[in-house]
């Protein structure tokens, strides 16, 4: 799953480590999501998004790759 979370955050002035607090994970829970190394459950990034003040769609989303790998399971 791709995501602007650290683009959005850093416009928001946040750390890693604020954010992190404010949706009730670590900090490098958060940094871990920003990279692409871990997908969050849809609570996690509904909480994440709020803190953006951004919609779900524009923070995550998957390439086109992997929704069609999904489509033909």
């Amino acid at each position: 799953m791709l995501n602007r979370v650290k683009l959005f955050r850093i416009e928001k002035n946040l750390s890693q480590k604020k954010l992190a607090e404010l949706v009730g994970v670590t900090r490098q829970t958060i940094g871990l999501i920003e990279k692409g190394q871990y997908n969050p459950t849809l609570h996690l990034c509904l909480q994440i998004c709020y803190q953006l003040d951004k919609t779900l769609d524009q923070v995550f989303w998957i390439d086109q790759s992997e929704a069609r790998k999904v489509e033909k399971n």
